[in-house]
């Protein structure tokens, strides 16, 4: 039916304005895997970012 989505892992990390293109390309290399990765900018300092590792 649905699709479960599940955390394997999260960091914050320091952001950096080409953070994006590393987590475009792994989502790319490694769909197949049934891995995909996330980006987020921490809610409480814009100076960090959420990276999230998913199995799909």
């Amino acid at each position: 039916m649905g699709n479960k989505v599940e955390v394997l892992s999260t960091i914050a990390i320091n952001y950096h304005d080409d953070l994006y293109k590393i987590v475009d390309l792994l989502n790319r290399t490694l769909k197949r895997e049934d891995l995909m990765f996330g980006l987020s900018l921490d809610k409480t300092d814009n100076s960090k970012a959420i990276f999230t590792i998913y199995r799909t």
